[in-house]
């Protein structure tokens, strides 16, 4: 078992830990570049927007690769999981908020 296999195997429900956290961290360790991007494109971001933010990017980029993780797979689930669905949208709002 490699370390990534061995990372992966800590779960709540279906879901990976080390998958959330690295995520999480990975764009809090990038949010300095993202926000000079946006800068630079004359948009206004904070760290909290980034974070508000990083779940439904990930999200939307496994739809886009192709990649159907049990989140995604719930998330496209037409008949059920509104709880989750209602989460993100609310995700997506606060990561949003106030830049418009």
């Amino acid at each position: 078992m490699n370390t990534i296999e061995f990372l992966r195997q800590f779960r709540i429900g279906p879901f990976a830990i080390f998958d959330f956290a690295i995520s999480y961290i990975g764009f809090y360790v990038a949010s300095p570049l993202i926000i000079k991007l946006f800068a630079y494109l004359n948009i206004t971001v904070t760290k909290v927007n980034i974070m508000w933010l990083v779940l439904p990017i990930s999200i939307l980029t496994h739809i886009i690769v192709g990649a159907h993780t049990p989140l995604t797979k719930m998330f496209l689930n037409l008949s059920d999981y509104y709880i989750l669905k209602t989460i993100v949208i609310f995700m997506i709002y606060m990561g949003f908020r106030g830049n418009f």
